[in-house]
């Protein structure tokens, strides 16, 4: 995961958690449902980036042996 997306992702995650606990702490279910919200969005983000990085890694291996099993062609 590049470090801008990890950042965005750490970013959502505590932002949903403080809003979580303002919510909480004010009976004010709408916020913590939000909270709650944007920690599950940030979770996906840091997820799916994640996937992103493991897919390239993978195209990359394949392309490497692609290009070693017909270096003596």
């Amino acid at each position: 995961m590049s470090d801008k997306d990890k950042l965005a992702a750490k970013k959502d995650q505590l932002t949903g958690k403080i809003q979580e606990g303002a919510g909480k702490l004010t009976g004010d279910s709408e916020t913590e449902a939000k909270g709650k919200g944007k920690q599950a969005l940030g979770k996906a983000k840091e997820t799916f980036s994640d996937l992103k990085e493991d897919v390239a890694e993978k195209a990359n291996e394949l392309v490497d042996k692609f290009k070693d099993s017909h270096k003596d062609k």
